[in-house]
């Protein structure tokens, strides 16, 4: 009988996974880890790809402003626009009113440029040998298009289409009507095993969720001074959704809770985000930073998580400004000290000149 058993090794590569490319809104990582978009292409950059499945990741709130809101409805939003089942908890009365607020994708650039280029083909008269090498081209284009529909920009004026809102599966709780977290439990558990991981077999059709709690320990909630019970339940939370084919953001305001408990909290996070206003008015941080006027607020990233390796992530910066485009889309960029002298030239005086002298307008090789 151990002769009849097909022979595996260690080292073999799992073809299970490699139907993971080919599903929308999911793209394959390193070490065998699969990812979903953040919903913000610079945040997916900056964490190497997006969030892991099977991940939780906590975001801790800043009380001066609802920051993490932009993320979440960032991150809510690319769920939807992919097909993906949503469970949404919300210390409010009505959560389901939230929906109405989360921003629908623009429309890329590719996608105009693709329809001018397509306009022009019909009116040119080419040879038939020419065909196959415009067909080549037009593919290549599509797949490029589609491999950048893994994380799409969303305007945030504009909200998201109602018929993408009651084609999905979203389910909506809110935290006010539970006295204690069985029932939230309970709901969390019945969404999570829709979305069993299969290590084995066949995965070619692959569907990942995603859990947004907001301000989980807010004094709304029945069970905000039920510090033991609410880190039992994240605890519970991560041990399921390591196990299934979905990805839980918890956002949070540290100063409700206990120093002691917040760092246990944050502890418990695979990927730890926070989120910090800045005050219009700071006319001395306005002078150490460039671009201040456009800033909205900080991202800080205290820690990236870390699937099937011990190797820790070395990020090339760990904060990074807010910023809304013209178009008032949600971007990232690293910070960078203004000049001392008000200018535009180097911050620092003679570190950027290549002769002795910074007032010599030719350069001394």
């Amino acid at each position: 009988m151990a002769s009849m058993r097909a022979k595996t090794s260690s080292f073999s590569r799992n073809q299970s996974a490699l139907p993971l490319a080919q599903t929308p809104g999911i793209k394959p990582g390193p070490n065998g880890a699969t990812f979903i978009s953040t919903g913000i292409p610079d945040l997916d950059k900056i964490l190497g790809g997006g969030f892991p499945l099977g991940s939780l990741i906590m975001i801790m709130e800043d009380a001066e402003a609802p920051h993490h809101l932009l993320l979440l409805r960032n991150f809510m939003s690319q769920g939807l626009v992919h097909n993906q089942p949503l469970l949404y908890a919300s210390p409010s009365k009505d959560p389901r009113a939230f929906l109405g607020t989360l921003p629908s994708p623009i429309s890329s650039k590719d996608e105009k440029s693709r329809n001018t280029d397509a306009e022009q083909e019909k009116g040119l008269r080419i040879a038939w040998q020419y065909k196959k090498y415009f067909g080549e081209q037009q593919q290549n284009s599509e797949n490029h298009r589609n491999a950048m529909e893994y994380c799409n920009e969303f305007d945030l004026r504009k909200p998201l289409e109602r018929q993408i809102l009651n084609a999905q599966r979203i389910d909506c709780f809110s935290s006010q009507d539970s006295p204690n977290l069985t029932a939230f439990r309970d709901r969390c558990s019945s969404f999570l095993a829709q979305l069993p991981r299969n290590d084995g077999g066949n995965r070619g059709n692959v569907c990942a969720g995603r859990i947004a709690i907001q301000s989980f320990c807010a004094p709304q909630c029945g069970y905000s001074k039920m510090e033991w019970d609410m880190l039992s339940f994240i605890r519970s939370l991560k041990s399921k959704v390591r196990s299934s084919n979905a990805v839980a953001v918890i956002t949070f305001p540290p100063p409700l809770l206990s120093p002691s408990f917040s760092k246990r909290w944050q502890h418990m996070a695979d990927t730890l985000l926070a989120v910090r206003a800045i005050p219009e008015d700071d006319k001395e941080l306005a002078k150490l930073l460039t671009g201040y006027q456009d800033m909205v607020g900080f991202l800080h990233v205290h820690k990236v998580a870390q699937i099937n390796t011990q190797v820790p992530v070395i990020l090339e910066a760990t904060t990074f400004s807010i910023k809304l485009q013209r178009r008032r889309s949600l971007v990232l960029e690293r910070l960078n000290q203004a000049p001392v002298d008000g200018s535009s030239g180097n911050s620092y005086d003679g570190s950027g000149s290549c002769s002795s002298s910074s007032k010599s307008t030719i350069l001394d090789f």
